[in-house]
């Protein structure tokens, strides 16, 4: 009976106080501490700044200073600043339909000064001095005179002071700022004419001067590589403009993590351009690869609803449909243009796949490969007559915009889709790789089990060959068995790192030059955080400086591989994982090193190393499937080929 009671009791509805509604709804837009600071720093791009200062403390729990040198905040509306639904952005519905800032909801302020202690010092340039206003986790002061210079600045301290829980799920101070400087590194790609510096812990991080040129901003967070490597593309119909770069074909990575796309000045996702950039590249790429991509969208707000997501990362296009189609038919176009297998750095002889290889195209595949371009461009001027004016331009243009700096052919429309897909099937066609004979000088580790009867008589009856630089077929038991190579060095690989692995012995070899790697402070962070979980595998990751990494020895079975696409694969691994446990994250890693180390289709095998594959096929717990759970062999039973020669009945 008083459990009835007290389940009745509980089930009545009532309403919450003001302090509990806050705090519901900081939990939605402030999710850690880059949550605050990208709230902050839209409200100093709204304010007009040119100039935007963030400084951190242990990765934001302790402190978070913006400090800008906009439009300041008017005495008058100081207070309601930090009230829920509070904004001058919008005064009515309607407006959320016609949003041309970074926000409008005016629940930032409030929900940030809700769980933490907060300070705001402010002036405007009609006023002579500042004013300052604190609010401790929710609770209200009163506003000072003070002196400060034009602008606004805004601390942040002890963020998540009153809701212990939520601060006791924030990740290492590295995992957080990681998560900080990816926010920052957003705003700076999409507003490259702002200065911009980030501190962390009093060191400076990052500090970029304005630049009217993309690239140059680029340079600074990736390297002089991938900026080397990236390609301009540009189109506009109508009222919508993209452009920006994309990265060549030998530039890529396991994830969609090095994809931006910005619109109005705003990160973005959006599932319907990612597919469009994914089709953009298909037979470019190998299998399981991504292109990276610094891509903006320019167009009427009125043609896009933002008000779909509580961080305004998603959202509605009017036309997605014509956006896709635009997006393809302006990456096509400019690939078609050039030539990208001849232009792909083939690196070191051991780094690469050898199936990979493309030779260099004979004078009839230049041919054939102007003439498509030719096609192309004539198909950009054969228009539908919708749209009277579209542009699409090879060469980049400032940010402000410049006319004559390239000289773009126009047309009325974007290409038919399905003349791109024959296009695209006869250049690939024409330039398709021929698979390497190199051989493979095959790694097969002792499995250290007992060999039974059968793995010892592997090698003296059983006659296999090896097909297509890539199967093994041999007969076993009566049945023909269809041996995929790769997928079976991957499970033995992945037996014999697991055992190592949790035997604490995996063999490493020390680099006489330690290896240098730039990465961006995000993923220097997440390989950081799990540099003791690298080395139980004989990788040895060190903290350089700034945001790289050293490098100083690697798995001996990993002797082949290139070690800077490895540590960039498994940060961008760690980066997809939704917070893995410990085992969870080893099983990922055994599971990516096994493959890294794995012989790859096309490498031809010798009888012996064919025979120790066998061998050790016989050794292992699970055969039948590699680690990611695709089938490693396929078995015709002597009646099934009866059955398909038609020697049955």
């Amino acid at each position: 009976m008083e459990r009835k009671a007290s389940v009745e009791a509980i089930s009545r509805i009532h309403q919450l106080d003001t302090s509990v509604i806050n705090k519901i709804a900081a939990g939605e837009v402030i999710e850690r501490p880059a949550s605050a600071v990208k709230e902050l720093l839209d409200n100093s791009i709204d304010a007009l700044a040119t100039r935007i200062e963030v400084d951190i403390m242990n990765g934001g729990a302790d402190l978070i200073r913006v400090v800008d040198n906009g439009e300041g905040i008017h005495p008058e509306d100081l207070l309601l600043a930090v009230s829920s639904h509070a904004t001058s952005k919008i005064t009515s519905a309607d407006d959320l339909f016609s949003v041309q800032t970074m926000g409008f909801r005016g629940e930032a302020l409030a929900s940030i000064s809700e769980v933490s202690r907060f300070r705001i010092r402010t002036r405007t340039a009609d006023q002579s001095q500042g004013l300052e206003f604190e609010v401790n986790t929710g609770t209200a002061g009163k506003p000072q005179p003070c002196g400060c210079p034009l602008g606004t600045a805004i601390e942040v301290r002890q963020l998540f002071a009153n809701t212990p829980v939520r601060r006791k799920f924030l990740k290492t101070t590295k995992t957080e700022f990681g998560h900080i400087s990816e926010q920052f590194t957003r705003a700076a790609l999409a507003h490259p004419r702002l200065y911009m510096v980030l501190r962390h812990n009093n060191k400076v991080i990052f500090d970029l001067p304005p630049s009217d040129n993309l690239i140059d901003r680029l340079r600074l967070f990736y390297g002089k590589k991938l900026a080397d490597h990236l390609i301009w593309v540009e189109s506009e119909v109508d009222d919508i403009r993209i452009w920006g770069y994309v990265s060549h074909p030998s530039e890529n990575k396991s994830t969609r993590k090095g994809q931006y796309l910005f619109l109005n000045g705003r990160w973005i996702q959006d599932r319907t351009l990612q597919h469009a950039l994914t089709e953009a590249y298909r037979g470019l790429l190998m299998v399981g690869r991504q292109p990276i991509s610094f891509l903006y969208l320019d167009m009427p707000a009125s043609m896009v609803d933002v008000n779909v997501h509580p961080t305004k990362s998603e959202v509605r296009f009017r036309d997605g449909q014509h956006l896709y189609r635009q997006l393809l038919s302006t990456l096509r176009s400019q690939f078609l243009s050039m030539d990208l297998q001849s232009q792909m750095s083939l690196g070191k002889k051991g780094d690469i796949d050898p199936a990979a290889i493309t030779p260099p195209p004979t004078p009839e595949q230049k041919q054939n490969q102007m003439e498509l371009t030719s096609w192309a461009k004539e198909q950009l001027g054969q228009i539908a007559k919708d749209h009277p004016t579209v542009q699409i331009s090879s060469a980049p243009r400032s940010i402000s915009s410049t006319p004559d700096l390239a000289a773009p052919f126009t047309s009325k429309d974007a290409i038919p889709l399905s003349h791109f897909q024959q296009v695209a099937e006869q250049l690939h066609s024409a330039q398709a790789p021929e698979v390497s004979a190199e051989p493979a000088d095959l790694v097969i580790p002792d499995i250290d089990r007992p060999a039974d009867q059968f793995a010892e008589a592997a090698t003296a009856d059983l006659r296999p060959i090896q097909v297509l630089n890539c199967y093994i077929v041999v007969e076993i038991k009566g049945a023909l068995t269809i041996i995929d190579q790769h997928a079976l060095h991957e499970r033995i690989m992945y037996e014999y790192f697991r055992k190592r692995v949790l035997a604490q012995s995996v063999e490493s070899q020390k680099l006489l030059v330690p290896l240098t790697i730039e990465m961006s402070a995000k993923e220097t962070a997440l390989i950081l955080d799990h540099a003791e979980i690298l080395g139980s595998f004989g990788l040895g990751i060190e903290e350089f400086g700034g945001n790289t990494l050293l490098v100083t020895s690697y798995p001996v079975m990993l002797k082949k591989a290139n070690l800077e696409q490895l540590v960039r694969d498994i940060a961008d691994n760690l980066d997809n994982s939704k917070q893995p446990s410990r085992r969870d994250l080893l099983d990922d890693l055994i599971t990516m090193m096994s493959c890294k180390a794995a012989i790859k289709a096309g490498q031809r095998l010798t009888q012996e190393e064919i025979y120790s594959l066998l061998e050790q096929r016989h050794l292992i717990d699970d055969a039948h499937h590699c680690p990611h759970g695709r089938p490693s062999a396929l078995v015709l039973s002597h009646a099934e080929l009866d059955r398909q020669f038609g020697r049955m009945g």
